[in-house]
């Protein structure tokens, strides 16, 4: 019999409120070449903190479907996905990304599971209205449940989930892996939401990292021209994250030290990226100190 990968041998309860944290970005282009990154994050959950991790893994896509002879579109910044792509995108997310991941954290320690968002009911998920063309089987999330990934966490499990969904009738779905994160983050009444990307976080004018922001004073650094070019859109995903979830969220680089240190403060202002705050919240901007 193999030894459990468990720390504790009785199921866990959950203490406090879980971290969601998706990644994104070249972390997932070659996942074994960032080692470093996945031993701190496996050191995190092992000290008994409880971790939802949901990916995309875009360019993996792009990749294998570009082997496979079929052209990727993009409108408004959303993959186009024709039915017969459906089969191969879910095969890669759900597939090769989503097992590469496990494989990651099961050598670290971590007792991790693999799942799409249609696992244990827990998502529900339809069909995209919300764009003025058709994006093919792009889907939205419409509501959830949050039994499994409890019983997953009380038991010692670590979810990953894949941003892929069905809908009522069984079919899959492709669902903007920011979009999951939120929704997940929704349904599990997590403490935080954490988007893993490239970037260190927001710049202001003089390229500093700006500590917190929220809807006012997005819009304030917009019309200042503060936040120019791409920027603009990971920080409208990063607010509509936050609204979505209700949750804080932060955004932040996987490269950044002091990632494990903003996971375990909650995404305090004393440490790495920005973090978005819910409307509810009044400061429009955070300054680190």
């Amino acid at each position: 019999m193999k030894p459990s990968m468990r720390t504790h041998t009785e199921p866990k309860p959950i203490g406090n409120k879980p971290i969601v944290v998706k990644l994104g970005g070249a972390l997932l282009d070659e996942p074994a070449q960032n080692a470093a990154f996945f031993q701190t994050l496996a050191d995190f959950i092992q000290h008994d903190h409880h971790v939802v991790l949901v990916h995309g893994g875009g360019k993996s896509v792009d990749r294998h479907l570009q082997l496979l002879g079929h052209t990727s579109h993009k409108r408004d910044g959303i993959r186009i996905t024709p039915p017969e792509h459906m089969l191969e995108i879910a095969g890669v997310l759900a597939g090769q990304l989503n097992a590469r991941l496990v494989g990651l954290l099961r050598a670290r320690g971590v007792n991790a599971v693999g799942l799409t968002l249609a696992d244990g009911a827990t998502t529900t998920a339809r069909k995209s209205e919300k764009f003025s063309f058709d994006a093919g089987r792009v889907g939205e999330i419409t509501g959830g449940d949050a039994n499994l990934i409890q019983t997953l966490l009380r038991n010692g499990c670590t979810p990953i989930f894949s941003s892929i969904a069905m809908d009522d009738a069984g079919e899959l779905l492709n669902v903007n892996a920011d979009e999951a994160a939120a929704a997940i983050a929704r349904i599990v009444s997590a403490r935080l939401l954490v988007l893993l990307t490239d970037v260190a976080g927001v710049k202001d004018g003089a390229g500093n990292i700006i500590a917190s922001l929220n809807c006012a004073g997005v819009e304030r650094l917009t019309n200042s021209g503060a936040i120019t070019g791409g920027m603009i859109a990971k920080v409208r995903s990063a607010l509509e994250a936050s609204e979505q979830s209700g949750v804080a969220t932060l955004v932040a680089s996987w490269t950044d030290a002091n990632i494990a240190d903003a996971l375990r403060n909650k995404g305090s202002e004393t440490a790495a990226g920005t973090l978005f705050l819910p409307s509810k919240h009044l400061c429009e901007i955070g300054e680190r100190s």
